[in-house]
């Protein structure tokens, strides 16, 4: 799974991590993408993880801001 994969740097807190693939989750079933091997999903991931590290912490609000700027 890509998520897994871009947090291995550390930057976030345990507890952060598990906000952050919820998150993760709730985006990709937004964005109707089930193959976690497409490589769009590593971009899902990296925008994720983009949200979080600005200060959101809420999972749907983290995953909201991903989608909308992968749409945009």
């Amino acid at each position: 799974m890509p998520i897994h994969r871009l947090l291995k740097d550390g930057d976030l807190p345990d507890d952060q991590i598990r906000v952050v693939n919820r998150a993760f989750d709730l985006a990709m079933k937004s964005l109707g993408l089930v193959d976690r091997n497409d490589p769009f999903t590593e971009m899902v991931a990296a925008k994720v993880i983009a949200a979080a590290k600005r200060g959101l912490r809420d999972p749907v609000a983290i995953s909201e801001a991903a989608v909308s700027e992968l749409r945009s």
